[in-house]
């Protein structure tokens, strides 16, 4: 289907009831986090695909008429570019550029609850939409964490994580992939603070009588700099960082080893520099090894344009925010959906280039050196040539309209009910 992926289109679609459709997805009781645990343990299965894989974690927004579905509040809408009312959902992509033709995957997330929605004027709409008691507030941060500890426990290999600013700028985050023994990739602001030699700490003098003697280790010396104010001084390198089809994608990289620190620690990174060819800088955090190449860093820094892919596919091509999730549980359900259809499209781009591998006489002919690889829309097309969408009849079209001006009629009856029955409480009370 390319448009009204929803109960109602959907159920027309297959000939199932509206209503079960809303069962299935909003109340029935199966389990979308084992669904997601399924694709990761298939996933793990194939070990050609893991071989090289990275963990790219993000946050996307669906935007909300009201504040009536979980999690809905006033919250920044990364694709709005401003404070609306919004549904926002944190999400696990995997990828494997190393494979022909590249793969991407989502294969996790969990939904945002602000922390006003544990607060006791939410305690009766939380119930409402089934949201669980267990439930305690948790950061963006701490469920992206939540996410990646669960692919670790699940030993599902992977090379590195790799957050944008948000995620990346925060030490806490970048402290449990750190001490998971982990690499990431975590990109930063362009005015964090950075040492280029290892500060001195320690827990300050008492410098007079006054006052409680300090207790907290503190840097005692040591210049930080500004990571934007270190680009003159860095040698610069254009490097190659992949094929795509419109040629080769080559970008100046710099990298040096900085410091920073984190409660009362001093932490060793790279920093790692990026100069677009729009001539925009972006830099990054990484805490691999002080021998790793400048390639190998330029490859992993460049990796995180592919959870946008990720999410690009689920909302444009899978119907992601087309779907009204207001119950807890039905968010849950079309998330492990979606993450279904994900990973099965990417298994299909894969097996194709795979089973069919380019042709190196047409490489020579047309002197290039990658030919496109299948995108969604391509799959879909493939699905309708096996599963034909149905074609309605005439009769059947009309049982359709006339269904759709029925439910129009019903809605407005039910919406002037409301409206009267506020009107006389209103006049009553006064």
């Amino acid at each position: 289907m390319e448009q009204h992926r929803h109960f109602t289109g959907i159920g027309r679609e297959t000939d199932v009831p509206v209503q079960n459709l809303q069962h299935f997805m909003s109340n029935s009781p199966w389990s979308g986090a084992s669904v997601c645990a399924q694709v990761q343990q298939e996933l793990q299965a194939m070990p050609e695909l893991t071989a090289g894989g990275v963990l790219l974690i993000d946050d996307s927004a669906v935007e909300k008429a009201g504040d009536k579905s979980a999690g809905s509040a006033k919250q920044y809408n990364g694709r709005l570019g401003k404070v609306e009312t919004s549904q926002v959902g944190v999400f696990l992509s995997y990828v494997n550029l190393k494979v022909p033709q590249g793969f991407w995957t989502w294969i996790n997330g969990k939904l945002f609850l602000p922390e006003a929605w544990f607060d006791e004027h939410h305690q009766a709409l939380r119930e409402s939409l089934s949201i669980p008691k267990s439930f305690n507030f948790k950061t963006k941060i701490e469920l992206a964490w939540d996410l990646i500890k669960d692919v670790i426990d699940r030993n599902l290999p992977f090379e590195i994580v790799g957050a944008d600013t948000f995620y990346g700028r925060d030490s806490w985050f970048r402290a449990q992939v750190r001490n998971a023994e982990r690499l990431y990739m975590a990109e930063v602001p362009v005015d964090t603070q950075v040492y280029l030699e290892k500060p001195q700490l320690g827990i300050p003098e008492l410098r007079s009588k006054q006052g409680r003697p300090p207790s907290q280790v503190q840097v005692l010396s040591g210049d930080a700099r500004r990571v934007d104010r270190l680009r003159d001084s860095l040698d610069w390198r254009l490097i190659p960082v992949r094929a795509v089809e419109r040629g080769d994608l080559c970008e100046h990289f710099a990298a040096c080893r900085v410091w920073t620190v984190y409660r009362g620690t001093a932490v060793e990174d790279w920093l790692v520099i990026r100069k677009e060819s729009d001539h925009k800088y972006s830099y990054a955090l990484c805490n691999a090894p002080p021998d790793t190449s400048l390639e190998q860093l330029a490859w992993w820094k460049c990796q995180r344009y592919f959870i946008e892919r990720s999410n690009q596919d689920v909302k444009s091509e899978l119907g992601w925010d087309e779907l009204p999730a207001r119950k807890y549980l039905a968010w849950e359900h079309h998330l492990a959906s979606t993450v279904l259809a994900s990973w099965f499209v990417a298994q299909i781009k894969y097996e194709w280039a795979r089973d069919y591998p380019r042709d190196p006489a047409l490489l020579n002919q047309l002197e290039i050196e990658v030919l496109p690889a299948l995108s969604v829309a391509n799959v879909r097309e493939l699905l309708q040539a096996v599963m034909p969408l149905k074609r309605l009849t005439p009769e059947q079209a009309t049982a359709q309209v006339i269904e759709h001006l029925f439910n129009r009629t019903y809605s407005r009856k039910s919406r002037l009910k409301k409206q009267r029955l506020t009107r006389r409480s209103q006049i009553g009370s006064g």
